[in-house]
């Protein structure tokens, strides 16, 4: 099955911190609806763009979607099987 990374973006000099602020929420969004999703994180693509990210089956991607409404997404390469 494939996994899909849902993504937000964070631009500025503020970025990575809003990024880690925003995963903080996406957390407890999953912890609420006791959703099983162990991947997720920051990254910090330059000093003037972070991301906030959560990886998910394909099969759930349409009501997380819906709820969360992340900026885009991409097929998710696990670095072990790629």
């Amino acid at each position: 099955m494939r996994k899909l990374k849902l993504i937000w973006d964070f631009r500025g000099p503020a970025g990575q911190k809003t990024a880690e602020h925003h995963l903080i929420h996406l957390k407890e969004y999953i912890k609420l609806n006791d959703l099983n999703i162990p991947i997720t994180g920051t990254e910090t693509l330059n000093d003037m763009h972070s991301i906030a990210y959560l990886v998910i089956d394909e099969s759930e991607m349409k009501p997380i979607r819906d709820a969360l409404k992340p900026h885009r997404g991409q097929v998710y390469m696990d670095s072990e099987t790629s």
